[in-house]
């Protein structure tokens, strides 16, 4: 694992906006007195989708006062976990896949175009809307190479493809994730190739087959009937 450290340029202090402390305190609550501190992942990550993306160390501090945990406790936490980004990072975060199935796949390339569009990884472009960092697997591999944007996979990449991605990113775009070669989730790339009859998917009106529960049900009632036939009838008068 690749050393970690804070940034070297810190803002002077964090807070949670209101909503966002009130949610907090929420979470807090979820735990029993003296185990606060079990909360400390989920508010050091909204605490990084607040901010924009990173982990600053006031952050850190402020966390750790709420959770009444030593400083050092939480700074192991974000220099440990992955997820947690110690500097800042651009409005479309791109995280490409470098694992050995995206790299046979052609990682290579996309990580090119990353530099040829974005610049070098771990700093942010200089219009602040990009940065990328290379990251370990995504468990995207059948569909590799991929890459993930924020919070979603993009995936079945080629450079002609992510280019036009981040092409369209910059201009304002929606860009629809997942498969970006009309591959369906993970299947086959030529399409369903086995259960294609249509009359495999049709609807049995035959009615339950022996021994299902509706006919085990009807069975079940004709046998009390017979083993009790004066059931449900009235006594007669004398």
């Amino acid at each position: 694992m690749s050393v970690r450290r804070l940034a070297a340029e810190q803002p002077e202090g964090f807070a949670f906006t209101p909503e966002n402390l009130e949610w907090a305190k929420a979470q807090i609550k979820q735990y029993p007195e003296g185990r606060q501190a079990s909360a400390v992942l989920s508010l050091l990550w909204r605490a990084q989708e607040q901010i924009g993306g990173w982990i600053p160390e006031p952050a850190l501090r402020h966390i750790a006062d709420m959770l009444d945990m030593a400083y050092i406790r939480v700074y192991e936490i974000v220099t440990f976990y992955t997820m947690f980004n110690l500097s800042p990072v651009g409005r479309y975060y791109v995280q490409v896949c470098g694992t050995t199935p995206c790299m046979l796949r052609g990682a290579d390339d996309i990580k090119a175009a990353c530099r040829k569009h974005i610049g070098e990884k771990d700093h942010v472009s200089d219009d602040g809307l990009f940065s990328w960092t290379e990251v370990e697997c995504l468990g995207a591999c059948v569909n590799a190479p991929m890459a993930q944007i924020n919070k979603y996979y993009y995936e079945d990449l080629t450079p002609e493809n992510f280019e036009s991605i981040l092409k369209r990113l910059r201009a304002g775009e929606g860009v629809e994730p997942g498969p970006q070669n009309g591959r369906q989730t993970s299947a086959p790339l030529g399409g369903p190739m086995t259960l294609t009859d249509p009359a495999l998917y049709t609807r049995d009106s035959s009615g339950p087959e022996p021994g299902s529960a509706g006919a085990v049900i009807v069975d079940a009632k004709a046998r009390s009937s017979a083993a009790h036939p004066a059931k449900g009838r009235k006594p007669k008068a004398r």
